[in-house]
């Protein structure tokens, strides 16, 4: 199975993380931390409300209202503009209270404050579903096919996808501090009401 976050690293990683560090004012390294951290959660996000609000039909509206793929061919452009917006980590309703808990327990894991943290959120969601419209459209795999690629190791849940990145290069003060992570975890699986 085709491994998304393997090959959006990189396909897309060095570009992004050029384009973010230079926007954010922060070093290429940090910001080749980031995205790691973030591309899950927006996966997860995206999971969950395939699993809760409508299946197929809910991937396609996603993908088709804010994946637009024309906007991987500007980041620059993009960056610029987000940067300049309030960010909300919550993406709507993509994200929901996980965003706002995965963007403090990344500020403290990248000693880094909380609102670059969530502006890059913000940044990076446009790319990452970008890019899962464009593998969508030319590689004709419908909504399951985008199920498939979001879900890394094959098992049909993408939560633990989520916690493998998340844990990576500093698990303890992930999971520390409050179970900060847990909490995460949590909500990510929960339905919103």
């Amino acid at each position: 199975m085709t491994n998304f976050q393997t090959d959006f690293m990189k396909s897309m990683g060095p570009q992004v993380s050029r384009q973010l560090a230079g926007t954010l004012g922060i070093n290429k390294q940090t910001a080749n931390q980031i995205i790691p951290n973030v591309l899950p959660l927006i996966l997860g996000g995206l999971k969950r409300q395939m699993e809760t609000r409508g299946g197929a039909d809910r991937a396609n509206h996603i993908l088709n209202k804010y994946g637009d793929p024309s906007v991987l061919d500007n980041l620059s452009g993009l960056f610029a503009d987000k940067v300049q917006q309030d960010a909300d980590p919550r993406l709507g309703g993509l994200l929901g209270d996980a965003g706002v808990n995965a963007a403090d327990t990344m500020a403290n894991k990248l000693n880094l404050d909380q609102g670059t943290i969530m502006k890059a959120i913000v940044m990076l969601a446009p790319v990452v579903l970008g890019t899962l419209s464009r593998k969508r459209d030319q590689g004709g795999l419908g909504s399951s096919g985008v199920a498939a690629l979001i879900d890394r190791d094959g098992d049909g849940s993408v939560l633990d996808d989520v916690a493998g990145f998340l844990l990576q290069g500093g698990g303890q003060s992930m999971s520390g501090g409050g179970g900060l992570l847990g909490g995460f975890l949590s909500r990510l699986s929960k339905p919103r009401r």
